[in-house]
């Protein structure tokens, strides 16, 4: 376990949706102003800030964005950009544990429908320029997978039938969850029907219901370490470990089709540095860009042995508890919706998820706390692309 790891000690964020009405500074500065406000500091005891988005300079032609946020924030610090709210997380942890900064704004945002009718088009920036050039959308590698997937883990006939069921459910129970998050995007219920008979409607394997929405949005953190934390707040959220590797971004020539390595290596490295193990964590946010990916990042990260996933799913959606039983363990996933019911506004994604492991572990998620008698750790996954990148971060208390 680390010594003198980064801790969280507050969190801001704004509601996820479409803020055509709102620039993108006015959603920057209620995620920002909300985590200074929730620890009691100002922005003059700031020692850095590390900001991510992915199309800012394309959406609404911010192009030096640390200059932004520097004319933002009336401060001359030092300032970094990066893609994931994650990739942020990740070097402001590395800059605290170096001893570099002892207090430090991590943020991220996004404004992708300003650029409503390009958006899908800048979204395959993100992937390989095969399939772009070849007229691939952003959906094109999830079906790839979905093909890969049913044929390497021989899954034919009712077999098949019941996964794609289970992939629905996935659905359907993200959406669910978001009915008690006020920052969600989408904030009603979705049936198993709704989604297969919009997978019927486009004739494709994988419809609406399965993939997550185009948004707006802004997140944001502070961070400091471990030995400082009590001084601004009695109940830190300590970074365990965290990790993060990276995979060709052409995904068909990846050794394997039916998972993300990038995922399986973080975790792994993340496990080990905490010191943690599988059985120990409570509560999961995953990436889950679409159903797919959420039932085999489930695999990836070791809840599931792979190819079986599916079969989990559908056996805890039919218990109706709300989590899944993994090795006799309750394990609780995507609470405030995930992705798909949440919201993506890609640079502020990441910040949500530590916002609603930060609000879970020290109880304070309201509606949506989860009920156990022991809340053990956390873990927040993130990707980058399709599965080109992936982060881990495990979380816990004292």
């Amino acid at each position: 376990m680390m010594e003198k790891g980064p801790a969280v000690v507050g969190v801001g964020r704004t509601k996820f949706g479409e803020h055509y009405e709102r620039e993108p500074e006015d959603l920057v500065e209620e995620a920002g102003l909300g985590a200074l406000a929730s620890v009691g500091v100002e922005r003059e005891d700031l020692d850095a800030c590390f900001f991510a988005d992915y199309f800012l300079p394309i959406t609404n032609k911010i192009g030096l964005e640390e200059g932004f946020l520097s004319e933002l924030l009336e401060l001359n610090i030092p300032m970094e950009i990066t893609r994931s709210f994650s990739s942020a997380l990740s070097n402001a942890s590395n800059a605290i544990q170096a001893g570099k900064y002892s207090l430090v704004l991590v943020g991220g945002m996004e404004k992708m429908t300003d650029r409503w009718d390009k958006i899908r088009d800048d979204l395959m920036l993100l992937e390989d320029p095969w399939s772009y050039y070849a007229g691939g959308t952003h959906e094109s590698n999830h079906e790839l997978m979905l093909r890969s997937y049913l044929k390497t883990h021989n899954i034919h006939n009712k077999e098949r039938t019941s996964m794609m069921h289970s992939l629905a459910e996935l659905s359907v129970r993200n959406h669910e969850n978001a009915l008690k998050n006020e920052f969600a995007q989408f904030q009603r219920r979705i049936s198993v029907d709704a989604v297969l008979k919009s997978r019927r409607e486009l004739r494709r394997p994988l419809g609406l219901y399965d993939f997550a929405p185009v948004s707006d949005g802004a997140s944001a953190l502070i961070l400091t370490n471990s030995d400082s934390a009590g001084s601004y707040t009695s109940d830190p959220v300590n970074i365990l470990g965290y990790s993060l590797a990276t995979d060709f971004i052409t995904f068909p020539s990846r050794g394997d089709l039916t998972g993300f390595l990038a995922s399986r290596i973080a975790m792994k490295e993340a496990l080990e540095e905490a010191e943690v193990g599988l059985n120990e964590i409570s509560i999961l946010q995953m990436h889950d860009q679409s159903t797919l990916v959420g039932l085999v990042t489930l695999e990836d990260l070791g809840f599931y042995e792979r190819g079986k996933a599916w079969k989990g799913i559908q056996e805890d959606y039919n218990h109706g508890e709300g989590c899944y039983e993994v090795d006799c363990k309750r394990l609780f996933v995507n609470v405030n919706g995930g992705l798909k019911a949440d919201g993506n506004p890609l640079g502020a994604t990441g910040g949500a998820h530590i916002h609603e492991v930060f609000r879970q572990l020290r109880g304070e998620a309201g509606q949506r706390q989860v009920k156990v008698d022991t809340l053990q750790n956390g873990c927040v996954h993130e990707l980058e692309g399709f599965g080109t990148k992936a982060y881990v971060f495990l979380l816990g208390v004292n």
